[in-house]
């Protein structure tokens, strides 16, 4: 038994699909079986199913985007940090392992010397960043606390997108946007991010820090492109002078724009496709919702 948290969600959703592609059972609890803030009820779920792993696919955005994190601090905080602290207390107890989704928005832009950021460089967006939004500094506090438990697998996913047309799919969030703003970006076509991930806990591979993102960058001018290309828009996208007015006129808290590197998965026989190559094959493959 495989013990999904957060499986009613955009990301929750594709791990599930993963999973029931390999045939595994898989037991998802809702909000009203279990308060994952409640390390009570976490352990007591946890005993009654004694799951072969667990998947923390919990995790608050905001809504509609990052800037609502800021007047919903309490609520970004609990389910970013204090509910995969609580997760580590309890699997690391019975020494279960278990992968806990976080996000590449602890780094801005690339290293120094330009390459894209390893697991082995530390976050340079992170909790006591001035600049940070409340939501990068929640997830570089979850990463803190995980780092030392041995059995958790901390899986960076870095804006998700697929071929399925949702609100939180960075691809309909581009066709939806009235302006946009010029950025460079590695990103996580997220199938295969959930895909991977679950090969991470499969194969037994040691606790740790995976960059789980297709290799590249792509500019946001890129993808507005691609999707004019595959004919899933024809409006004329209209792009920010710069992050300044971007920030003036639509924004309350900076973005984490960066690239990060996923050759430590490819090394260990798991590489994910070429970013451009993953972006084409998704709009081939696209499905509007209905």
């Amino acid at each position: 038994m495989i013990l999904l948290l957060g499986g009613s969600g955009y990301v929750g959703a594709a791990f599930a699909r993963a999973l029931n592609e390999r045939g595994m059972e898989v037991l998802a609890p809702s909000r009203q079986d279990m308060d994952a803030a409640n390390r009570d009820q976490v352990a007591a779920i946890v005993a009654e199913v004694n799951p072969r792993f667990v998947i923390n696919a919990i995790g608050y955005t905001g809504r509609p985007n990052i800037d609502s994190t800021e007047r919903e601090k309490m609520r970004c905080l609990t389910e970013n940090t204090v509910v995969p602290g609580i997760l580590a207390e309890v699997l690391g107890e019975r020494n279960i392992p278990w992968g806990h989704v976080s996000s590449g928005c602890i780094f801005q832009g690339t290293r120094p010397d330009g390459e894209p950021f390893t697991e082995e460089d530390a976050p340079n967006f992170p909790f006591g960043h001035p600049e940070a939004s409340w939501y990068s500094r929640t997830k570089a506090m979850a990463e803190i606390m995980l780092r030392d438990h041995p059995n958790c697998l901390i899986w960076r996913l870095r804006i998700p997108f697929d071929e399925f047309d949702h609100p939180r799919n960075y691809l309909t969030k581009i066709m939806r946007y009235e302006r946009l703003l010029e950025v460079t970006n590695t990103i996580s076509q997220l199938q295969e991010f959930a895909s991977v991930s679950v090969e991470t806990l499969l194969r037994g591979l040691p606790g740790g820090t995976y960059n789980v993102t297709n290799p590249g960058a792509i500019r946001t001018s890129e993808v507005a492109e691609a999707l004019r290309r595959a004919g899933l828009v024809q409006k004329e996208f209209v792009f920010f002078h710069d992050e300044a007015e971007f920030l003036s006129d639509s924004a309350h808290v900076r973005r984490a724009s960066c690239q990060l590197s996923s050759a430590k998965l490819a090394s260990l026989g798991l590489p994910l496709r070429p970013i451009h190559e993953a972006l084409d094959w998704t709009l081939r493959n696209w499905k509007w919702a209905r």
